[in-house]
């Protein structure tokens, strides 16, 4: 069985951890309609992205 030869100091467990941390999702505001989406990401009630039409929206019933 492997057995740690020195006791992990603090400081490098923190680091080891440093990215472990819950971070929140990233929104950004279309410029056209307000709607926030994810970035990279086609608006889907529109069909755009970066100012193009990209998928064509069904009118609702």
């Amino acid at each position: 069985m492997a057995v740690p030869k020195r006791k992990t100091t603090p400081s490098k467990r923190g680091m080891r951890r440093a990215h472990d941390a819950i971070k929140a999702d990233a929104y950004v505001e279309d410029k056209t309609t307000g709607e926030l989406h994810r970035p990279h990401q086609m608006d889907l009630k529109t069909g755009m992205y970066r100012g193009r039409q990209v998928l064509k929206v069904k009118d609702r019933i």
